[in-house]
């Protein structure tokens, strides 16, 4: 069974999709042992309570340091002991006392086509405002492992969404999520869950047949 954690900052659309999937059996063989958000008044640690599954805060506004909150936010990964850690919308930059813990352990969700609209300032809904400010006929998003450099790690998964004519930033992010993330999400922690997903000495992700 494959312990997961999950990250998130926000209302948890990402997580309540893994919920779903868990529970109707499109994720197989995985569980979700502990759902840590940075921010007390999350929607998401709200479904975490509804779904029967553990909720931590760990806000950076506690800690009188960084380095104290980067060693609080390990500590309560490593107490969760989890296999896969999945950042759904984690708004804090992973330190790399985490990453080194959880070397190809943890993977993220981002609302763009990498190695495109992605990098320092490509969050949220600025990633959609840049899509649409460049006039980009497509994006979509994409499902890649946590290395120390933002949104850089081995590409696990990625789908393409159309920007349509009229589209403004918060209409397109529904769309992303509707049509990509809340897909990619959850096919990635059963593609781990089934033992399917290797990585390459170039750094190459690799997906078995079923």
């Amino acid at each position: 069974m494959l312990r997961v954690a999950v990250c998130v900052s926000g209302g948890g659309t990402n997580l309540q999709a893994i919920i779903d999937a868990l529970r109707s059996g499109t994720i197989e063989n995985a569980q979700i042992v502990r759902v840590i958000s940075n921010n007390k008044n999350a929607y998401a640690l709200e479904r975490a309570k509804a779904a029967g599954i553990e909720g931590v805060c760990v806000s950076p506004k506690e800690y009188a340091t960084r380095a104290l909150f980067n060693e609080a936010l390990l500590a309560c990964l490593k107490e969760a002991a989890p296999d896969l850690i999945v950042l759904a919308g984690f708004m804090v930059a992973v330190p790399s006392c985490v990453i080194e813990a959880f070397r190809d352990k943890i993977i993220n969700i981002h609302p763009a086509l990498i190695p495109s609209f992605c990098g320092k300032g490509y969050y949220g809904l600025h990633v959609h405002e840049k899509v649409l400010q460049r006039g980009a006929k497509v994006t979509g998003a994409t499902v890649h492992f946590v290395d120390e450099d933002l949104d850089h790690g081995p590409i696990l998964l990625q789908k393409a969404v159309e920007v349509r004519e009229g589209d403004t930033p918060e209409v397109l992010q529904r769309r992303v999520m509707e049509e990509a993330e809340w897909i990619l999400l959850p096919r990635a922690i059963s593609l781990i869950a089934q033992d399917r997903v290797t990585i390459d000495d170039n750094r190459i992700t690799h997906i078995k047949e079923s």
